[in-house]
């Protein structure tokens, strides 16, 4: 069940994540798990070519993430705030239908995984404004 529970959430929180992970920060990368559903499982790769695969995997999804991001700044702000607004709205609800699926004690851990997730965010934020200050001051 636990596994189920977090699968749920990384499917459901995958939208964020892929637009808000760093190139080399931390967390799992492509090719580093042993699971049955996991891409090229059946492929019996070694660990240096698991190694290549995500590293291959991973360029694709920051050049994905480059092209999508190039033409979002092409839209006019109140297009882009409407597109923020939504996707934000459709995760909160798959969120909220998940914590209803879930027992009272799974729903504390969920809730607290939630706040633990938000924490993260939320310094990642402003590390990147500290990032982008110090940047200005260097040039």
């Amino acid at each position: 069940m636990r596994k189920t529970l977090i699968a749920l959430m990384f499917a459901a929180a995958l939208p964020t994540v892929a637009m808000a992970m760093p190139e080399g920060g931390p967390g799992p990368r492509h090719g580093e798990h042993h699971r049955g559903d996991a891409p090229f499982a059946q492929l019996d790769l070694s660990r240096e070519q698991r190694q290549q695969v995500g590293k291959l995997m991973g360029e694709e999804m920051k050049n994905r993430r480059d092209v999508t991001q190039r033409y979002l700044d092409k839209l006019p702000a109140a297009e882009q705030k409407a597109m923020k607004d939504e996707l934000k709205a459709k995760q909160d609800k798959t969120q909220a239908d998940i914590r209803a699926l879930l027992k009272p004690e799974q729903q504390k851990q969920f809730d607290e995984l939630q706040k633990k997730r938000e924490e993260r965010r939320a310094e990642w934020q402003q590390f990147q404004a500290w990032k982008a200050e110090n940047g200005k001051k260097a040039q």
